[in-house]
């Protein structure tokens, strides 16, 4: 039989998390995008504190996913990546805050 209790409750809106956004790398990345109209890859490499290969690597698996858009342009004759959040992003990282919150929400409860 299934238990009904606020720790089941908590274990399942966990395990419901956006699997994605939930490494700590990635929810870093997604919760910067959220918090401006655009970001460079330097800017980003800044503020995660990740290594250019893991950036990289999880900037591919976002854009996959369709969370963020990549631009690559020259400006001043020098290759700069930029990256926006979609509304597909947008829409599944409030989605996971809210999922994140609320099983934290009832853990204080509990």
């Amino acid at each position: 039989m299934g238990r009904s209790d606020p720790e089941t409750s908590r274990l399942k809106r966990l395990a419901g998390l956006d699997r994605l956004i939930h490494e700590p790398g990635r929810l870093a990345i997604m919760s910067f995008l959220a918090s401006v109209e655009e970001a460079d890859f330097l800017f980003l490499l800044d503020q995660t504190g990740l290594t250019r290969g893991n950036l990289s690597s999880h900037m591919t698996k976002l854009e996959k996913a369709g969370y963020v858009r990549v631009q690559k342009e020259f400006v001043e004759k020098l290759p700069r990546t930029s990256y926006r959040i979609t509304p597909e992003g947008v829409t599944a990282y409030r989605a996971y805050r809210r999922g994140l919150l609320a099983s934290l929400g009832e853990e204080r409860k509990g």
